[in-house]
């Protein structure tokens, strides 16, 4: 038995077709972070197990899910993630009261701005997301938070798909959000600013997305990745200079 786990916040759009691809599991968890949109009742119409709860964070909110957990293997998906019948199929043959391994990884196939990205260094993109919940705990990183493994972990062959940004207007909505957590998590482990954060790590990264990693094989959609990307990479470190140069 497997039971699994899906933060949200306003995620009305998504949450319905992400417990779709999971309703083969009997203890569904869904932490909704106070959405002003119907996330929650939707949520409501595929599980009881729907929390509504102030955020506290990405680690927070995942390690409170998993308090609600009714078995020893967890599933953890986003919201904007879809788990198809191929891998829901895979997961159901794995012999997880027998198996030695703490936890799985799969890849994922990201949707962005209309296309499937099989390049850019976004693919396969592995990911640990079935796990032992006896051994494993969430990182506390405010972004990207992972998990941290006790124990041997393998892959899993199909693909997690994600849904990850439809427009330009919902990549930028998180975008200035999650360049501020970036800057404050680097002050917080003691980064310190060098004027090569802005001149060299944004070309690098877009040299590496879209040559080294053959982003241009994406057509538009990896131009523009790699070019926002380095954006991105350019507002983290020039938020982190702001961050301490006012102290």
């Amino acid at each position: 038995m497997i039971s699994v786990i899906v933060i949200t916040k306003n995620e009305s759009k998504n949450i319905g077709a992400c417990l779709d691809s999971v309703r083969w599991s009997d203890d569904i968890v869904v932490v909704d972070a106070q959405s002003t949109d119907d996330t929650a009742a939707l949520a409501r119409t595929r599980t009881t197990k729907v929390f509504v709860r102030p955020w506290e964070g990405f680690s927070a909110a995942k390690s409170f899910a998993l308090l609600q957990t009714s078995h020893r293997w967890v599933l953890w998906v986003d919201a904007d993630e879809r788990v198809t019948p191929q891998l829901a199929e895979e997961i159901g043959r794995l012999p997880l009261e027998s198996t030695n391994y703490a936890a799985f990884t799969v890849a994922r196939r990201a949707f962005f701005l209309g296309r499937w990205i099989r390049h850019s260094g976004w693919y396969p993109g592995r990911v640990a997301r079935l796990f032992d919940k006896t051994r494993a705990v969430f990182t506390p990183a405010a972004v990207h938070e992972g998990l941290e493994i006790n124990g041997n972990i393998t892959d899993l062959s199909y693909d997690l798909l994600h849904y990850t940004d439809p427009n330009l207007y919902h990549y930028f909505e998180k975008f200035n959000r999650y360049t501020s957590l970036a800057a404050e998590e680097a002050v917080i482990r003691g980064k310190r600013f060098g004027t090569s954060d802005l001149l060299v790590r944004p070309a690098w990264l877009f040299v590496k997305m879209y040559f080294l990693k053959r982003g241009f094989l994406d057509g538009m959609q990896g131009l523009i990745l790699a070019l926002l990307s380095s954006a991105y990479v350019f507002t983290k470190y020039a938020k982190l200079w702001e961050l301490q140069s006012h102290r």
